[in-house]
């Protein structure tokens, strides 16, 4: 499932009812690989779980930046592994809660980190099935009373097994005490009581909306015990990405495009408006220039064919940002 253009501060809160995705762990996307991979520690030997370590190593290091998070995600394999050893000697194990809450500006890889952590969870034993359902308000929101805590518990009852992630979550609680989002809450907090250990709960969304949607409920703060924060990229990072994502499409940057696109991107983070959407920004640059370069080679090649290296070069004039 490819990322939704995910909203500025000053997005509407409400927008019309769409499908709702569901993401099966063989429906993945291949990540961004990032060649500047840092070691990690090595796994308990003939443990039954090495091959999920390797594999959930080479997911992570494919992953541009993010180093908190990589480290998240091991802090949490190495608790289930510890918790199975546990269990086998006879000692006391497991009680943890695993629903978490996501911080950041959009296009910084919340969903992405989902999709892993999804099938950490359901290869460890954690999760029955491992999909991730992903909403947002218009899905659990309805239109009149009681309508909103149905169509939460049939969104609860879809993920049990899997993650119910809920993106921009902090739209939930900005109608006040009549809005019909506090219903919704209310309904996520008894279904992670009676469905304990059923599903995991991921909210995401701007860092400072999340602070003021998690006081909202005072049964809220203490049911996500990972709190994590999706840093921005950096210029270097954004650029190593632009690069990468041209790659997976057979595509080269030249040097000058490069540098065009970086001074952009400086321009943009910096003097925006709005929150700048990160990878998903760049990635609208990678597409937008895309189709530059078909118009361009239309227009230049009238009677014969542009060769497959000029196929694949996207240049300056490209780049129309």
């Amino acid at each position: 499932m490819s990322g939704r253009v995910a909203a500025t501060s000053g997005r509407e809160e409400e927008r019309p009812s769409r499908q709702i995705n569901i993401v099966l762990r063989s429906q993945e996307p291949p990540a961004i690989t990032n060649p500047s991979g840092e070691s990690r520690p090595v796994p308990p030997k003939n443990h039954g779980h090495t091959s999920l370590f390797q594999e959930l190593t080479q997911e992570l290091e494919g992953l541009v930046g993010l180093d908190n998070i990589k480290e998240l995600v091991f802090e949490i394999y190495a608790l289930l592994q510890i918790a199975q050893m546990r269990t086998e000697a006879g000692l006391a194990s497991g009680g943890q809660a695993y629903h978490m809450v996501f911080k950041g500006n959009p296009g910084t890889g919340k969903t992405t980190v989902a999709r892993i952590v999804a099938k950490l969870f359901q290869r460890m034993g954690v999760l029955t099935k491992g999909h991730l359902i992903e909403v947002e308000r218009a899905d659990l929101v309805g239109e009149y009373i009681g309508h909103t805590a149905q169509k939460t518990r049939d969104l609860v009852k879809k993920a049990l097994g899997g993650i119910l992630f809920i993106d921009e979550a902090y739209s939930l609680a900005r109608g006040g005490e009549k809005d019909f989002g506090k219903e919704a809450i209310d309904t996520l907090v008894k279904a992670m009581e009676d469905h304990r250990s059923q599903f995991i709960l991921i909210l995401a969304g701007y860092s400072g909306e999340m602070e003021y949607f998690l006081m909202s409920n005072p049964g809220l703060p203490s049911r996500f015990p990972i709190q994590v924060e999706f840093p921005d990229y950096t210029i270097d990072q954004l650029l190593q990405i632009a690069e990468l994502m041209a790659k997976d499409r057979d595509y080269i940057l030249m040097p000058q495009a490069i540098l065009k696109l970086k001074q952009h991107l400086l321009v943009e983070k910096t003097e925006s408006l709005h929150a700048f959407s990160n990878a998903r920004y760049v990635r609208n640059a990678i597409e937008k220039a895309v189709r530059g370069q078909a118009v361009r080679l239309l227009n230049q090649y009238e009677s014969t064919s542009p060769g497959k290296q000029e196929l694949m070069t996207l240049r300056t004039e490209d780049f129309k940002l």
